[in-house]
C-alpha cells in the first residue's frame, strides 16, 4: 500500500522496544497533496487524480498533525505503545474538493476527473518526483479506491481536528493559484 508500508514497518520496529512508550499518529490523506492541483487546474481547466470522484477521503492538514504531536509530546500521558488516527475534520471526495477549490478560486464549475495510472505517473515524474515513489503513490491511491485502507477507528472527538479544507484552501491553495497565475 505504497509508501505506508513502510511507516508500517517502522511501527513494528518500535514496537519490538522493550519498556518504550510509543504514541503512533496515523494520519489521514494530507490536504498539502491537492496543492499539485495547481498545475493541473492551470494547465487544463480541471482538477485531475487517481482517486474515484465518489471516494471520500478523510482529509488532514499538517499543522493539525503537529498541533496533536506537540501536545501529546507536552502531557507525555501515553504509555507503551498506542496508536492514535487523526482523520481531519471531514471526509470528502474529490469532486467535493474541486467544488470548494473552484469556488475559492472563481471557477465555480471547476470538475474533477479521475485519469489513468500512466498519466498520473507521467504527471508526477515530471514534477520531480521519482518513477519508483511515483508508483508507490499510484499504489496508494488502488489501496484507497478499493477500500482495502481505509480507517480502522470511527470518527470521534479525539480524532477529528479543526482545519476545514475550506481554510486551508483559503490560506494555502489560493495564493499558490495566484502565484501561478501571475507567473
Amino acid at each position: 500500500m505504497g509508501p505506508v508500508v513502510g511507516l508500517h514497518n517502522l511501527e513494528k520496529k518500535f514496537e519490538a522496544i522493550a519498556g518504550l512508550n510509543a504514541l503512533f499518529l496515523r494520519a489521514a490523506y494530507f490536504m498539502e497533496n491537492t496543492l499539485p492541483q495547481v498545475g493541473a487546474i492551470s494547465k487544463m481547466g480541471y482538477s485531475v487524480g487517481p482517486f474515484r470522484a465518489d471516494l471520500k477521503l478523510p482529509m488532514i492538514a499538517s499543522r493539525d498533525i503537529g498541533a496533536v504531536a506537540a501536545d501529546a509530546l507536552l502531557r507525555l500521558a501515553f504509555r507503551g505503545k498506542q496508536t492514535q488516527e487523526l482523520l481531519g475534520q471531514r471526509d470528502l471526495t474529490y469532486t467535493e474538493v474541486a467544488t470548494i477549490i473552484g469556488k475559492a478560486i472563481g471557477k465555480p464549475d471547476l470538475q474533477y476527473k479521475q485519469i489513468p495510472d500512466d498519466q498520473v505517473r507521467s504527471a508526477m515524474v515530471q514534477m520531480g518526483m521519482s518513477d519508483n515513489f511515483a508508483g508507490l503513490i499510484l499504489e496508494m491511491a488502488a489501496a484507497l479506491n478499493t477500500g482495502h485502507m481505509r480507517p480502522l477507528e470511527p470518527r470521534n472527538a479525539r480524532n477529528t481536528t479543526a482545519t476545514t479544507f475550506e481554510n486551508f484552501v483559503a490560506e494555502y491553495f489560493v495564493p499558490a493559484y495566484q502565484q501561478q497565475a501571475a507567473a
